[in-house]
């Protein structure tokens, strides 16, 4: 009766409480920690039904520790990777360096965060593809969270030729900045003549959005600035190359300063 009671009450009240918790401090703290908790009651109440269990039908708790005992310790040596994943993980947690739905970059990644749980971080690209990565990696990898503010700033490269009037240059990319609703005012938008180039003088042109709008914008922003540009007739170069076939040259002089002796076979 007693193990029925268990099974047929208990695992229902231990699923109940931990989707309670989780709910409760997904809305009260942040859902990654809500999630962690929920699974720690979670697992820690079957635990405990099973061990209730056991009692009930007479085993001996003594020699059943022992052998889980051992068993943890070859276990143990076994899995150090999952358990580097688990500390890793609370780490994370702690530090919360990014939040379930942040845009994370890890490496060559880029995705959203679906979850991040005890062993791994779930994402999912912008092409919609799922990537699982081990927590121990992220926490030894640079980790860049796009969406960690509410403004984004787009770094747009422009070059214009030598011959272009850079007072005029700059005019006009101020004037598309004012007239694209996406680009943000304040802060304003930042013009910086980088470098001489090759074949050009290379521009940053640094202009902020939200962080909804930050994609938009800088695809907007180029479309205006090359239409602009043909408008005005400011001409964007490109990379010019000029090959020199160089001029013949003529064979040295030689000058022939002795005569080789001819020799012929002796006879007897």
């Amino acid at each position: 009766m007693h193990v029925a009671l268990l099974l047929f009450v208990g695992i229902p009240l231990i699923f109940m409480l931990s989707k309670w918790v989780r709910n409760y401090l997904s809305g009260h703290l942040t859902p990654q920690r809500g999630m962690i908790v929920g699974k720690a009651i979670h697992y820690l109440g079957l635990v405990f039904i099973f061990i209730m269990v056991l009692q009930e039908f007479g085993f001996s708790l003594g020699p059943l520790l022992g052998a889980a005992g051992i068993v943890g310790i070859a276990v143990g040596f076994a899995s150090q990777t999952s358990v580097s994943n688990i500390i890793s993980g609370i780490f994370l947690i702690t530090e919360q360096p990014f939040v379930v739905n942040d845009v994370i970059k890890i490496g060559a990644i880029t995705g959203q965060v679906l979850s991040i749980d005890t062993l791994s971080v779930k994402l999912r690209t912008f092409d919609n593809q799922f990537v699982r990565i081990p927590n121990e990696t992220i926490l030894k990898s640079e980790v860049t969270t796009l969406t960690r503010f509410p403004i984004r700033r787009a770094d747009l490269l422009i070059s214009v030729a030598y011959k272009e009037d850079l007072g005029r240059v700059k005019q006009v990319l101020q004037e598309l900045a004012d007239q694209n609703p996406l680009c943000l005012q304040e802060p304003a938008p930042l013009i910086i003549f980088e470098q001489f180039g090759s074949s050009s003088i290379d521009i940053k042109f640094a202009v902020w959005a939200t962080r909804d709008d930050w994609l938009n914008m800088k695809n907007s922003m180029f479309e205006s600035i090359k239409k602009r540009f043909d408008a005005e007739g400011i001409e964007i170069p490109f990379p010019h190359v000029t090959l020199y076939t160089g001029s013949v040259t003529k064979p040295f002089p030689v000058t022939a300063i002795g005569k080789a002796e001819e020799t012929g076979e002796q006879r007897d």
